[in-house]
């Protein structure tokens, strides 16, 4: 196992009672605003229970190509991540609009995409290489190439920490990482490669029979190696996958909420939690992507997903769509008066 520690404090306890009588007693029936009270008992253990804010939200895109596209596991070529890279610098795809309407600073990270985008402003330079090896034949990475992402990703972190920010959502781009994220899930979570693997942007039934059977044949070729979490990303990840595991174990480090994304988000953060079980208590899923699989995953990680509409587009799209719920939920624990407060009597 490689010797990468992220020192994560469990979630404070001490104060759920004190907490929970604070949003029983605001002007409300008791449970009347349903997930949302769930949420803000989250932010409150995790941000301080006495006034929690959500300050300099970021939402990070990390982008990278898999060597398994070639074998045609996606209804487009490589070339697209970086086309759809360019989209996300320009400002025209839909994680840029949403991150414009909810007021997401949006950050696009290249781990690693085939054709290094030299000398283009507003990208940020991770690379570890220029795309994955097909992981249906050899290892997607070497176990140096995690390490080196997960120390990328934590300064990363870091950097937004120092300015002020304690809430990062992570989204992704990557044609063919879809299969990487199933063959991810069909490891942890000990099933079958066809509950797992699904359509993604939406492939005809000859590609997903294809893609179900190349992931099957990626789990055969390192059944013995899928012994540890940092194997399963070197034998079966992507460069993205590896930095977004990374960054939600360093923001969890930091106090920091997390915000998943959707199946290939939620992919990283089945592996984060076996890296270090306590940063489950910082994530918030954003939402239920239409992909299959990822409604298991969920019940897995008992997570409660915040938006389900039938999304599957990636990008980080649900975590942002997400940012206006999780102010609402901070917002009526703040500001709601209590029934004293109001003067009523019940």
């Amino acid at each position: 196992m490689l010797d990468i520690g992220f020192d994560i404090a469990p979630i404070n306890h001490e104060f759920d009672d004190e907490i929970q009588h604070r949003i029983d007693n605001k002007t409300k029936p008791l449970g009347a605003l349903g997930e949302l009270e769930f949420l803000a008992k989250q932010i409150a253990r995790v941000l301080g229970k006495d006034k929690p804010q959500i300050l300099n939200p970021k939402l990070l895109v990390f982008a990278a190509d898999h060597g398994i596209a070639a074998a045609g596991v996606s209804i487009a070529p490589s070339e697209v991540t970086t086309q759809m890279v360019m989209n996300f610098i320009n400002g025209g795809a839909a994680i840029n609009v949403f991150c414009r309407q909810v007021g997401f600073e949006l950050e696009v990270i290249d781990c690693g995409i085939l054709q290094p985008l030299e000398g283009v402003a507003g990208i940020i330079d991770q690379r570890l290489g220029a795309g994955t090896a097909p992981i249906h034949r050899q290892a997607a990475m070497t176990l140096g190439a995690v390490k080196q992402g997960m120390e990328m990703a934590r300064a990363r972190i870091e950097h937004h920490h120092q300015l002020g920010c304690n809430l990062i959502a992570l989204g992704e781009m990557g044609i063919g990482n879809t299969t990487s994220a199933a063959a991810i899930m069909a490891t942890i979570m000990e099933m079958d490669s066809v509950d797992c693997v699904g359509r993604g942007t939406g492939i005809d039934a000859a590609t997903l029979k294809r893609k179900q059977m190349l992931v099957e044949q990626a789990m055969h070729v390192h059944e013995s190696e899928l012994t540890d979490p940092f194997n399963i990303l070197a034998c079966l990840g992507g460069f993205e996958i590896v930095q977004m595991t990374g960054a939600m174990l360093a923001a969890a480090e930091r106090g920091m909420l997390v915000v998943v994304d959707g199946f290939i988000a939620t992919a990283a953060a089945m592996v984060a939690v076996k890296i270090n079980p306590n940063v489950r208590g910082y994530m918030i899923f954003g939402h239920q992507s239409d992909e299959r699989g990822h409604c298991l995953m969920m019940e897995h990680l008992h997570a409660r997903p915040l938006l389900k509409l039938d999304m599957r587009l990636g990008e980080g799209t649900g975590a942002a769509l997400a940012l206006p719920m999780i102010q609402a939920a901070a917002g009526f624990y703040n500001e709601m008066a209590s029934f004293s407060d109001a003067g009523i009597e019940i």
